[in-house]
């Protein structure tokens, strides 16, 4: 996506009364094992929502939906072992899907997005745990 793009997504995410189950605000909490339970609950609600994708976007307030940005920076950041986030992620999830890290500025806020592939034919698992959202809560499947 490129920057207009990514600016028109987060409008249109914002632009939801509240977080659903294939969209998830983060203000800073950026912990990797969470962020890979998310990535299997938010492709799992998409395809059962059928939503293309699902989202994490940092730099959001939760609730009032207000623009402060994240310190989070993906790719400085790593996972278990020292190993660079993204490969991280993407080896954990099974079957594999298809995640694109988005890093913009908004108002002067710096935003991460997480674009996420829907789950296909069956639920994606990230370190041999399915997750799902449930409203605007995370539990295994």
């Amino acid at each position: 996506m490129n920057s207009s793009q990514l600016q028109s997504k987060l409008a249109e995410l914002l632009a939801l009364p509240n977080e659903t189950e294939w969209v998830e605000f983060k203000h800073y909490r950026a912990v990797p094992q969470e962020i890979g339970e998310y990535l299997s609950a938010l492709s799992n609600a998409a395809a059962l929502h059928r939503q293309p994708h699902g989202f994490i976007v940092w730099g959001i307030e939760d609730g009032t939906h207000l623009v402060k940005g994240t310190t989070f920076k993906p790719h400085q950041t790593k996972g278990a072992g020292n190993e660079d986030l993204e490969p991280w992620l993407a080896r954990l999830l099974s079957p594999r899907i298809d995640f694109r890290i988005f890093e913009f500025i908004v108002d002067s806020a710096p935003i991460v997005l997480f674009q996420i592939q829907a789950a296909n034919s069956v639920p994606v698992a990230f370190s041999g745990r399915e997750w799902i959202r449930v409203g605007s809560h995370k539990k295994p499947l």
